[in-house]
């Protein structure tokens, strides 16, 4: 028997949410009802965000560095940045002669109690204050003597649902638990009575989904020691 042979399935926004309500056995044809779904569609959106890393949404970002200059801001749309480098070239650069030095995240505290933030030399550390659009601080300030490129992974939020014909801003594996999660939603608004069968539902497979969704590299585990001390 022949296949397809292809693998592009997707829903636009308006299937997605058609689906929703499906599962709340209701179906919907208002303006209204199609709003209200659109904005709980973004609010699940949001509420992914502090579920942890999606790696769809992980990309390389990178900022010229400024001799002397401490603060970077990155693009609006970032959530959150999860690893920085310094480097002697820009990624459209990279050779053979390309070098690169891991940076330190550091927290606030350990950044407020450095006594001199502008001291320049090579970056060894960083803190990211976590705004509507995060900014990087480098200790030290760049002096660009061998590095001259800030590289950086970031994590992006996940675009709004924007237009009915729009398709979501959502790789193909998170979308049996995006219409979960939206039929969820709006159980809470129109059938209270499912709101507990599609909440289970809901979790289950957006557990699969995060479970699917991480890096297969090899994990090293590591008992922690404890020795007593004599008395």
């Amino acid at each position: 028997m022949a296949t397809s042979g292809t693998t592009s399935f997707d829903l636009s926004i308006e299937e997605i949410i058609q689906e929703a309500y499906e599962r709340c056995g209701m179906t919907t044809t208002s303006g209204h009802s199609l709003k209200s779904a659109r904005t709980s569609l973004n609010l699940l959106f949001a509420e992914w965000a502090n579920r942890g890393i999606h790696l769809w949404k992980v990309a390389l970002h990178e900022n010229a560095l400024v001799s002397g200059q401490a603060e970077y801001s990155v693009s609006a749309g970032v959530s959150d940045v999860l690893e920085a480098f310094v480097s002697s070239t820009a990624a459209a650069s990279n050779n053979a002669n390309t070098q690169d030095v891991s940076l330190t995240k550091i927290d606030r505290s350990a950044y407020a109690a450095l006594p001199n933030k502008l001291a320049t030399g090579q970056p060894s550390q960083y803190y990211v204050e976590r705004e509507t659009t995060p900014k990087i601080y480098l200790y030290q300030a760049p002096d660009l003597n061998t590095y001259t490129t800030l590289k950086y992974y970031v994590i992006k939020r996940i675009e709004d649902a924007g237009a009915y014909n729009n398709d979501a801003d959502v790789v193909f594996r998170f979308l049996p638990c995006m219409v979960a999660g939206l039929a969820y939603y709006l159980a809470m608004k129109n059938a209270p009575q499912l709101v507990q069968q599609n909440k289970l539902i809901y979790e289950d497979q957006l557990k699969r989904a995060l479970d699917e969704d991480g890096q297969r590299a090899s994990t090293f585990i590591t008992p922690q020691s404890f020795y007593p001390q004599g008395i």
